[in-house]
């Protein structure tokens, strides 16, 4: 349980009990929101106490870090600290982890899961007749020395082989895509690889949660691919598998879906047009249901609301406690806007900062709505939809598409964007399209009028897959020659200081 620092006495406490456990473990492996992570010596930690707050401060590669801690917990096993610094602008959780206990939980879980992997083995060969494992290992962890989270597994029997892959780590809603991305990729490249007997088919082992979106995304590959794939769902208990038949894409458009709602008009405030004034070329406004949220290039900052009659602005970055502003918080308001103004921008000289690192993908899409046609000068301005779901209510685990834009002959386009390499670029992309082309056959783009008067054709929709030049994944061309033909995706390689302005430097059909 995490443990608040709001007293002298307890920031004594948390100092000196912190103090031991660095000098007890000679090194430490550093995690900041499961994301940025490093291994750090006893004598590149430090922990003190300033001006009445506890600061931790550490050695890198660029120099000295140092956090504002207001919370800690020790479980025994790893240190948590809640930490931020910058004014509130960045507030991740930092674990801290004793080295040899690290490499103990690392190990405990690459056992599990291996063991995990030989059980799912043992189905598989059961399920073939004349079958033997070959093979059964995991696939390589996120990160160096990481277990991985899927089984990779070889059966042989006297004429062919075949490759079976499953998830032996709990997952999370949404994983479709990067679960049959890895899988499609592994069985390239081992297909590739392999003498004969030859890989001829591959087994994708899924439990029940995971099943519809999975042949879902099944029913838009390329033929013979679908042919050479087989669905096995697994039981909670591990103990027995089931085939299961993938239903043909013409069965996704028979599914009962709900209309859109038609688009009302937006008015914005006076509140908001004269925050927008103040950076007009940075600032953008989104509608919400309850108000409006203004972003400094894609990043959210303030937000109006009426309350009782009356507009007021809230203002702050996430993750820190919004302000109402008024006479009193004017100041830090103006500091708001200096600080956005110096580190979120494309002349920043620091692109470590938060404010320029953080929510790229939204400051490229920011760029990209006010003028779309530096994508293609074919795609009408406005209206544009950014965040577009094709879901009522946001419902959990559909995602929202970046863009969806109209052209000037009225075909429908997908926009999914990227900034960094992303291996599931594709998989996402098919995916909007199957559902956006859902929606178009029965009507409901057209009714709800997301297009004004203008005439949306009867043909189903390009896909824009759009990333900087040397951020596209490197498996980027195989899964997206995976994808049916019929189903139009094209690659929009664009310059890497995007920020300074969006540059298409190739354009491609890409399956």
């Amino acid at each position: 349980m995490i443990e608040r620092l709001t007293k002298p006495d307890v920031i004594a406490a948390a100092r000196h009990r912190i103090a031991e456990l660095f000098e007890a473990h000679a090194e430490w492996f550093y995690i900041a929101d499961n994301k940025d992570s490093q291994a750090l010596k006893r004598s590149e930690l430090d922990i003190s106490i300033s001006h009445g707050k506890l600061i931790l401060s550490y050695w890198t590669e660029r120099g000295t870090r140092s956090w504002k801690i207001g919370g800690w917990s020790w479980s025994g096993e790893k240190l948590v600290l809640q930490a931020s610094r910058r004014m509130g602008a960045e507030r991740p959780v930092i674990e801290l982890v004793p080295r040899a206990s690290a490499i103990a939980i690392g190990n405990t879980v690459k056992a599990a899961r291996q063991l995990r992997c030989d059980q799912l083995a043992q189905l598989a060969c059961s399920v073939l007749p004349g079958g033997k494992i070959e093979r059964a290992g995991l696939s390589p962890g996120i990160r160096r020395g990481q277990p991985g989270r899927y089984a990779r597994i070889l059966l042989r029997s006297k004429h062919q082989r075949i490759a079976v892959t499953g998830s032996v780590a709990s997952g999370q809603v949404g994983e479709t895509d990067v679960f049959l991305s890895s899988a499609l990729l592994w069985f390239t490249r081992t297909s590739e690889r392999v003498r004969a007997p030859y890989i001829q088919q591959l087994w994708l082992v899924v439990g029940n949660d995971s099943m519809k979106p999975l042949t879902q995304r099944i029913a838009l590959l390329r033929e013979s691919l679908r042919e050479a794939i087989l669905v096995y769902e697994i039981d909670q208990a591990w103990t027995e598998l089931s085939p299961v038949s993938c239903p043909p894409r013409e069965a996704l458009w028979k599914k009962r879906l709900a209309r859109f709602p038609r688009v009302a008009e937006t008015l914005t405030s006076e509140l908001a047009k004269a925050i927008i004034d103040e950076a007009p070329q940075a600032i953008d406004i989104v509608f919400a249901r309850h108000g409006e949220t203004l972003r400094y290039f894609g990043l959210p900052f303030a937000r109006v609301r009426r309350m009782m009659d009356t507009e007021r602005v809230w203002f702050g970055m996430e993750g820190s406690r919004r302000r109402l502003l008024d006479e009193k918080t004017k100041s830090e308001w103006d500091a708001l806007l200096q600080t956005l103004g110096e580190h979120r921008s494309a002349a920043a000289s620091d692109h470590r900062h938060a404010l320029y690192r953080n929510a790229a993908e939204a400051w490229l899409e920011s760029i990209l709505r006010r003028d779309i046609s530096k994508l293609d000068p074919g795609l009408i301005i406005a209206p544009l939809h950014a965040q577009f779901r094709t879901a009522r209510g946001g419902r959990l685990g559909v995602r929202p598409i970046d863009l969806l834009a109209l052209r000037q002959d009225g075909r429908l386009v997908v926009i999914e964007l990227k900034v960094s390499e992303d291996r599931e670029h594709v998989m996402q992309g098919a995916d909007y399209w199957q559902r956006v082309e859902a929606h178009r056959r029965r009507g409901h783009i057209s009714r709800a009028r997301l297009f004004g008067e203008r005439e949306v054709q009867d043909e189903p929709p390009l896909v824009y897959l759009v990333a900087p030049t040397l951020r596209v994944h490197p498996g980027f061309k195989t899964l997206a020659r995976a994808i049916a033909s019929d189903i139009e995706i094209y690659r929009f390689d664009i310059n890497e200081d995007w920020r300074s302005g969006v540059r298409v430097m190739r354009r491609a059909r890409a399956n």
